[in-house]
């Protein structure tokens, strides 16, 4: 938590210009990514739940630790859920184990729509971030990110930041 008694840290003049780059960047990216994939029907935050649920055990993961991984509040998710199911993309399920929970389970259907979305999703990346950087630059990238991540999870309140608890 910051002392609230002391200056800020301010950024320097390169930092700030380094600052201003990432933020108009990633907002760029992130636009650029879900047109590509909204063209054929799908926004990326979908895009990403489908592709989460592809890549796990069986295709199923509880909704809750779902939420967590693609960084989206569960009533959040709960909508995109939704929306997924009414396409017979997914559907939800009392989890097995407690009953309270919900899992989420990729269906067959839902399968074969990420399968094509996945062409259209890769050459987005590739044509938007990979094609405009080495492969070095881009594997240390995705170093900074994950160690931003790290940093950002390990902190007091990290993983509550988007409940309202305190920043740094």
């Amino acid at each position: 938590m910051t002392d609230h008694r002391t200056e800020p840290r301010w950024l320097d003049a390169e930092e700030q210009h380094a600052w201003r780059n990432y933020l108009r960047t990633e907002r760029l990216l992130e636009t650029a990514l879900d047109r590509d994939l909204q063209k054929h029907g799908v926004q990326l935050s979908e895009y990403e739940v489908l592709s989460m649920l592809s890549e796990s055990p069986e295709r199923h993961m509880r909704m809750s630790t779902l939420a967590d991984l693609v960084v989206q509040s569960r009533s959040r998710l709960t909508h995109t859920a939704a929306r997924l199911e009414r396409r017979g993309w997914v559907d939800r399920r009392p989890a097995p184990v407690d009953r309270r929970g919900v899992e989420l389970y990729l269906t067959a259907d839902g399968l074969t729509a990420l399968q094509e979305m996945a062409k259209v999703h890769v050459e987005s990346v590739r044509c938007n971030l990979t094609d405009h950087l080495t492969r070095e630059e881009f594997l240390a990238l995705g170093r900074a990110m994950h160690a931003i991540g790290a940093g950002i999870r390990s902190a007091p309140g990290g993983e509550d930041r988007d409940k309202g608890a305190d920043a740094c």
